[in-house]
């Protein structure tokens, strides 16, 4: 880690935030709990203990790895569905092939990302190339899902490959900390992801002892999840480190401090900053579906087993990734998370 860096930051866009700017505060700090996704590779949950009225528009986020895999190790997913989002895939580190029952997909790897709008629905499948899985190797990226308003969650459904030379990068006004821009715009500059709600994504790595001071939208949330090292955020300099996810308040500024001292391991402080334009409607959430009331996620399992969300390509059809309408092969498990302007509700569904 990282996977973009450049020889001579001085040479970037410098970003600077204006001095009569409001920085934000941090409200709430959350650690990460561990877990398994998929055929079984390791996972951070960011957003795990997090109210979803505070992450709007974002639903999930998985930090997969960092892991350094054996020979025969890597994992990657099952052919599965999904409808209502949009799932964006980041490698920092490692390979991971991406299908779609659509045509879509490509390999990703080292900076690259995959923009995949599921929309009125989609099967897809992640996976390690079999070269990666016969030698091991490091395997380390994000998958973020974004929530997709009323209007445009049967959208048809769509795919951008980007790639890590497209990233907007810019530096801090003191050199110290380099920004990838990956969707939507920071200072006039803009990613390269096109999205269907009005976000912010951005990788940044600060060197010890940097500040960051980040101008960020008014009306868009601020999310800060630390990747690695540790260090402070906000107006009140809120002490976080690895796998912590802060939640900021308003303002127009981010300030993002890298500690002077860092494990030799984890020699920067690396951020995911995520903001978006809160949609604001109500979110009705069960496995890998995300709609709006409980009722749409009830069609979306039915239609789903009534294959009308497609079927498995013939050609992908191997025994160990096989998925058929009864939904065998995919995790479809889990609770209806019911939220209508209360976000605590929640509705038991099988």
């Amino acid at each position: 880690m990282p996977a973009v860096t450049v020889a001579d930051i001085t040479v970037l866009p410098k970003v600077l935030a204006d001095p009569n700017s409001r920085p934000r505060r941090v409200k709430s700090v959350t650690t990460a709990p561990q877990g398994f996704e998929g055929e079984g590779f390791p996972v951070r949950r960011a957003f795990a203990g997090v109210d979803l009225a505070e992450l709007d528009p974002f639903i999930h986020l998985d930090q997969m790895g960092e892991v350094e895999y054996a020979p025969g190790e890597p994992k990657g997913t099952p052919w599965h569905p999904h409808r209502g989002f949009e799932t964006v895939t980041y490698i920092i580190d490692g390979i991971f092939d991406h299908k779609d029952n659509h045509g879509g997909g490509g390999t990703i790897t080292n900076g690259d990302t995959q923009w995949m709008t599921a929309g009125a629905g989609i099967l897809h499948i992640e996976t390690p190339p079999e070269h990666l899985v016969m030698s091991g190797g490091l395997f380390h990226g994000f998958q973020l899902w974004v929530n997709l308003p009323a209007e445009k969650k049967w959208a048809t459904p769509g795919y951008q490959d980007l790639r890590a030379s497209q990233v907007a990068l810019l530096s801090s006004h003191d050199g110290g900390a380099l920004l990838r821009v990956i969707a939507g715009e920071v200072a006039g500059h803009v990613g390269p992801g096109s999205t269907q709600t009005p976000m912010t994504m951005v990788h940044a790595t600060i060197a010890p002892g940097a500040e960051l001071q980040l101008p960020w939208k008014k009306d868009y949330n601020a999310l800060v999840y630390t990747l690695n090292g540790h260090g402070t955020i906000g107006q009140g300099d809120q002490p976080v480190h690895f796998g912590q996810l802060a939640v900021l308040t308003d303002g127009d500024t981010l300030v993002i401090r890298a500690d002077q001292n860092q494990e030799s391991r984890s020699p920067t402080m690396d951020v995911l900053i995520l903001g978006g334009q809160p949609i604001q409607e109500p979110v009705a959430w069960m496995g890998p579906f995300v709609m709006n009331t409980k009722a749409e996620v009830l069609k979306a399992f039915d239609d789903f087993q009534k294959g009308l969300l497609g079927t498995v390509p013939a050609e992908h059809l191997e025994p160990k990734r096989s998925l058929n309408r009864s939904g065998a092969g995919v995790k479809l498990g889990g609770d209806i998370r019911d939220v209508h302007g209360a976000p605590k509700d929640v509705v038991e569904g099988n």
